[in-house]
């Protein structure tokens, strides 16, 4: 899709310009974080910040601060999900996992720089209003603190090995994974400052809380028939590290049933928008994806 590696080029080529000199004594700290950042990826979150405030009338280079912002939180929280006392997982996207190439320690000093990173991005952003940064940045702060992703990552590793309800199941689902799928929504929303947003933040947060389900079911299904190839990270980690996952819930079928059926609802909240063409077609690929 040449649409979608213009999006992916325009946040590649600004990912990097706000991080200080690796000469420096902190060097090895700030190595990492790119090392990180750099292990390529999807990019699909800051792909959705652009995609959203472009859908909302305004020009995408708008939210590219923004979207930068988004990718930073996002790589955090796989160098964090890969240390020992978490997954413990040795690959990403192919590569050693950051702790792995530096150091459990750097490590995890890296992943504390590009949670904090973000919010310097977006306050520094010339491209947005003040007002429009603080809905940013107060959208970030919230969907990734205790009541979105690491709240949903705490119920994960808190109840390995547990009894856990289709309810709570989803719960953590919309936490750990929904949440920052729904940021980077909001997020370019925002950037747009168009004249409808409370009515375009109302169906972005729909279209992302069914995504961000739909991803995650989707990623517990690969979990089990991907290989470590095609994943660029260990396969069957869930199971060795006793997670609960839909499959495990539900079963394979069930888990693939699901997974349409929250695509598919993601998709009727795209048709509140006027040009979501692009956006659809995007959806449909995840729902498809292998890796």
């Amino acid at each position: 899709m040449e649409k979608l590696e213009k999006y992916i080029k325009n946040a590649e080529d600004r990912l990097y310009e706000i991080f200080p000199a690796e000469t420096l004594p902190q060097g090895d700290v700030i190595k990492a974080a790119k090392y990180s950042l750099s292990a390529g990826g999807k990019r699909i979150r800051p792909v959705l910040t652009q995609v959203f405030c472009e859908m909302c009338g305004a020009d995408p280079v708008k939210a590219l601060d923004t979207a930068c912002a988004i990718e930073y939180m996002h790589t955090y929280s796989l160098i964090h999900d890969d240390l020992p006392c978490m997954d413990n997982d040795d690959l990403r996207r192919g590569k050693p996992s950051c702790h792995k190439a530096y150091g459990e320690t750097t490590a995890l000093l890296a992943g504390d720089a590009l949670a904090i990173l973000p919010f310097e991005r977006i306050a520094s952003s010339a491209a947005i209003s003040p007002s429009a940064a603080v809905k940013c940045i107060r959208t970030l702060a919230n969907l990734c603190g205790t009541a979105g992703m690491i709240g949903g990552q705490q119920i994960d590793t808190a109840m390995a090995g547990e009894e856990l309800s289709g309810e709570l199941l989803l719960s953590m689902y919309s936490m750990k994974t929904s949440a920052l799928i729904k940021a980077a929504c909001l997020c370019g929303v925002y950037c747009a400052e168009s004249p409808e947003e409370e009515r375009y933040v109302k169906y972005a947060s729909e279209y992302a809380e069914n995504l961000g389900i739909a991803f995650q079911i989707m990623d517990d299904i690969l979990d089990v028939t991907g290989s470590t190839e095609e994943l660029g990270k260990r396969t069957g980690n869930d199971a060795e590290n006793d997670k609960h996952t839909y499959v495990r819930t539900y079963g394979l079928e069930k888990a693939e049933k699901a997974a349409k059926e929250y695509t598919e609802k993601a998709l009727s909240a795209l048709k509140a928008f006027d040009d979501s063409e692009f956006t659809e077609q995007l959806t449909r690929m995840l729902l498809g994806r292998k890796k």
